[in-house]
């Protein structure tokens, strides 16, 4: 899973940063399910954040389905290519409507009135 330094210039948080390098990691299909992570001491001196920053990130992929903790065993891929393509998806769609000034309520009040 080759994975990059986070751009600590960049306006998005460093632990949003580092999970969208697994999530587009898994939407490219380099990791997949029942794939292990490396540790997250590992990941972070790759990234060149700090372990808690990586932690961060992990969890937040844990919510959102694509990653499973398992005290002995690591944490492993569960999600999908195509779930994470879409879950890129949606904080592409969440980025641009706070770049455009809508609030939460508005861009899912935009959502629910596409539903068919």
């Amino acid at each position: 899973m080759p994975l990059e330094a986070v751009d600590k210039g960049d306006p998005l948080a460093l632990h949003e940063q580092v999970a969208a390098q697994i999530r587009r990691a898994i939407a490219d299909g380099e990791a997949g399910p029942g794939d292990r992570l490396p540790l997250a001491r590992d990941l972070a001196a790759v990234l060149g954040v700090n372990r808690n920053t990586v932690l961060r990130a992990l969890h937040l992929l844990r919510d959102e389905g694509l990653l499973e903790f398992r005290r002995g065993r690591g944490i492993t891929v569960t999600g999908t290519s195509e779930q994470s393509d879409l879950l890129v998806q949606v904080h592409e769609l969440v980025r641009a409507a706070r770049r455009s000034g809508y609030r939460k309520s508005e861009l899912i009040a935009m959502i629910e009135a596409t539903e068919g």
